[in-house]
């Protein structure tokens, strides 16, 4: 019996048997903005991602051929700009659907890897002084580490009797907490909370409350909307301020506070993948996780190389099911003591 060579040409397309490549599309053959307007980013930091993943995409196999990992990292890179396996994306770099659904997956996985590298928090004195100086002065709040939020992206729902996914607007989500500094950098993203968790409630089973509580230093603190508990660590606003320095905290920690919002927008507005103007996520959960991280890694080394990536407008439909939520005061007397403290020293 005849098998059909669409068939074949899926699978002997992306392995290959050791460095034999399909090469059907030539970066040198296109203009940088034919590159930004298909695949989100310019030749110089395409390159820069194929040195960096060439060695873990160019698994020798015991197949004929093999795609190149140029050819991956554009497949990959088309999908988490645009949201789409359309046709026109395969067609333009000579790969099937199929085979553009492989390339994504080796290219997450290759970016995963590496997260630790690309977002982490500064651990050297000099650096972190840096970055409180850099948050002082966007509006005066002093001791800041980073600021901290969550965002829903939405994924197929995993099946039927799982529901730790549905969020409080009945559609199913990913959960994602985020860190970010005075430039936009992640500092940390935990991208696989369930969306039924109510933001105080990831935070509390975070790593990231783990890393605070016994790990990082005790003179500084994250900033983080009312969403989520008051900490010795973590600064939050207060539900009904009175007196002027209290309105100037308030203030002052909320134009701090809006850089992971303005950060979790551009994010969404590069990596279309995430904002559901495409439908949601077609994979599971832990999948989906990965490919969040992945645009989180691609995000931070994208500055790293000087992309500012809040100039690029948002456009489309940025559908986010973010959850309601109660104003929150905590009975944590020390962490009162120490925003008090704060008011007094700094806002009075």
């Amino acid at each position: 019996m005849a098998v059909p060579i669409a068939v074949l040409d899926c699978d002997l397309l992306l392995y290959g048997r050791g460095h034999r490549t399909l090469d059907r599309f030539k970066l040198e053959d296109v203009t940088d903005e034919y590159l930004v307007s298909t695949y989100g980013f310019p030749r110089q930091f395409i390159y820069y991602l194929v040195d960096l993943l060439g060695a873990t995409l160019s698994r020798p196999t015991q197949r004929s051929r093999a795609i190149s990992p140029e050819t991956q990292i554009l497949a990959a890179l088309g999908f988490y700009t645009s949201g789409s396996f359309q046709t026109r994306m395969g067609d333009a770099i000579g790969i099937s659907q199929a085979s553009m659904s492989r390339c994504v997956a080796n290219v997450t996985e290759a970016l995963v890897e590496r997260a630790s590298q690309f977002i982490r928090f500064p651990e050297d004195e000099a650096t972190v002084q840096s970055l409180k100086d850099d948050f002082y002065g966007l509006a005066g709040m002093p001791g800041v580490l980073g600021v901290v939020d969550c965002t829903h992206v939405a994924i197929k729902a995993p099946n039927a009797e799982d529901l730790s996914y549905v969020n409080r607007k009945g559609l199913h989500s990913l959960n994602c907490l985020m860190v970010c500094d005075a430039r936009g950098v992640l500092l940390s993203a935990e991208t696989h909370w369930p969306g039924s968790l109510p933001n105080c409630t990831v935070l509390e089973q975070a790593a990231l409350t783990s890393q605070f509580e016994t790990e990082l230093r005790k003179d500084g603190w994250l900033l983080g909307d009312s969403s989520f508990l008051l900490r010795t660590w973590l600064m939050t606003p207060l539900h009904i301020p009175e007196t002027p320095a209290e309105y100037r905290y308030n203030m002052a920690h909320s134009a701090t506070h809006n850089i992971i919002e303005r950060t979790l927008r551009t994010i969404r507005s590069r990596f279309r993948c995430l904002d559901g103007s495409k439908g949601t996520l077609q994979y599971s959960p832990e999948k989906s996780s990965h490919i969040i991280l992945a645009c989180c890694v691609l995000h931070n080394i994208s500055l790293e190389h000087g992309l500012d990536v809040w100039s690029s407008p948002a456009t489309g439909h940025m559908e986010q099911p973010e959850e309601e939520y109660e104003q929150m005061e905590s009975v944590d007397s020390e962490a009162c003591r120490i925003r008090q403290e704060l008011l007094l020293t700094h806002f009075s």
